[in-house]
């Protein structure tokens, strides 16, 4: 008897055949090497290794024949009322009249935590949670004028947007593309959840693989739109801020969102809470919570997360969302790779419009403000704070922006996260209205 091959053996009981399903094994073997291609990344050349290395090992395993890690049974709805409470365990898809309703196989391990972590939005809020702990709000609150540049910031998500939907997008999808210029790879996971889930993978990769390259796409638009001698302007001291005024500050920021975006008050809240427990100076609970959160939850939350993002970059996942046999592949393949270029140019307008307000509080204040601390506006913390840091100190090395620059930078975390619960209303608010 022959020997046969464990893939052999893989290829057979699940019944695929490489000659008979061409399409399935084209799609399965772009994404296992994609999916290699980042874990390699992260493992050989240390790019994001905390995100990448689960996010390609999941792309590789829910690709991998035989396995279906990530494998759905589906059935169609007639009727919309059938579709009462089933949001949270399955994926609808509308096809005309009717809907596609999908859940996980019961050994489809990726996909139930992709829907269980992912599409319950509880891993990006607990990511968040962690990130609330870990940051420190007083630059925002010592010079809260600079912190508006963290607004100005948002000018990618809207124009990318805008670009993206006149490209023929759905608006969803539109939506969620905008998104990845806020350089906020948890708000860009909660948003693509919600309005675009069939593009959570492709916008995952380019949030996160772009605020990897930050020290590289920054420097070059600074330079281009800061003259050298300004790249030098000291900037006054910081004010003190005490714990009280950064409590006081969310308590009012928590209610303002509830009452104004409240599709961002998920994100909102759990990173104030984490703040919160950072700044309440209670010996116990940052003695215990203090370190748990930011590191052990944060990094749980992280591994599962990318674990069900990866699972969505498969031919299974794609499988419910896809129509059209071969050319339905080839042209969500064909958007998927078009959203990722479009979100390193949402990124790029974003880091314009960040130094472009700069440049006006440098003017509005006689030459206070250092035009870099514009580059921070983004809310890649404290990468792009630092590239702000970097590009003074080369001009001058007595220059000390990086605090103030720390300002725009978590204020940017808040814009975005405000930015995408509007758009999550809106889209929500239209698609009742159809």
């Amino acid at each position: 008897m022959a020997n046969v091959s464990l893939l052999e053996v893989l290829f057979k009981q699940s019944g695929f055949n490489v000659f008979t399903h061409p399409v399935e094994a084209g799609i399965r073997i772009l994404f296992m090497a994609w999916g290699l291609a980042l874990f390699l990344l992260g493992i050989k050349k240390r790019v994001e290794p905390l995100l990448l290395m689960p996010l390609g090992l999941a792309m590789f395993l829910a690709n991998a024949p035989g396995l279906h890690l990530a494998a759905y049974q589906c059935k169609i709805v007639a009727s919309k009322a059938q579709l009462a409470g089933l949001g949270g365990i399955v994926n609808i898809v509308k096809i005309g009249s009717v809907y596609k309703v999908c859940s996980p196989e019961r050994t489809a391990i990726l996909a139930w935590i992709f829907h269980y972590v992912v599409k319950t939005e509880i891993g990006p809020i607990l990511i968040f949670f962690g990130i609330g702990a870990l940051s420190d709000f007083r630059p925002m609150l010592s010079y809260p004028i600079a912190s508006i540049v963290g607004a100005a910031a948002q000018l990618g998500i809207i124009v990318v947007s805008a670009i993206a939907l006149s490209l023929g997008f759905p608006m969803g999808q539109a939506m969620a593309i905008g998104v990845v210029g806020g350089a906020d790879g948890p708000t860009t996971i909660y948003t693509a959840i919600n309005i675009a889930p069939e593009l959570v993978g492709p916008l995952t990769i380019a949030v996160y693989s772009y605020i990897a390259l930050i020290p590289v796409i920054q420097p070059p638009i600074a330079r281009l739109l800061i003259p050298k001698k300004y790249r030098a302007v000291k900037m006054p001291p910081p004010k003190p801020v005490s714990s009280r005024t950064i409590i006081l500050f969310w308590i009012v920021t928590v209610l303002a969102v509830a009452f104004l975006v409240p599709n961002a008050l998920p994100l909102i809240l759990a990173l104030a809470a984490g703040n919160i427990i950072r700044e309440c100076g209670i010996t116990e609970v940052l003695s215990r919570y203090g370190k748990t959160v930011p590191e052990a939850l944060l990094d749980i939350a992280t591994i599962l997360t990318m674990f069900g993002v990866g699972a969505t970059l498969s031919y299974d996942f794609l499988s419910q969302f896809v129509i059209g046999g071969t050319a339905g592949y080839i042209h969500f393949i064909e958007r998927a790779f078009l959203a990722l270029g479009l979100g390193l140019l949402a990124f790029i307008i974003s880091t314009v419009g960040g130094i472009s307000f700069a440049w006006i509080l440098y003017f509005v204040t006689k030459g206070k403000v250092n035009p870099l601390i514009g580059c921070a506006g983004v809310s890649a913390v404290p990468i792009s704070a630092r590239v702000a840091q970097r590009e003074a100190s080369r001009v001058d090395p007595s220059t000390y922006i990086l605090y103030h620059a720390l300002g725009p930078n978590v204020a940017g975390v808040i814009g975005t996260a405000i930015v995408a619960g509007t758009y999550i209303g809106a889209f929500k608010a239209l698609m009742l209205m159809h």
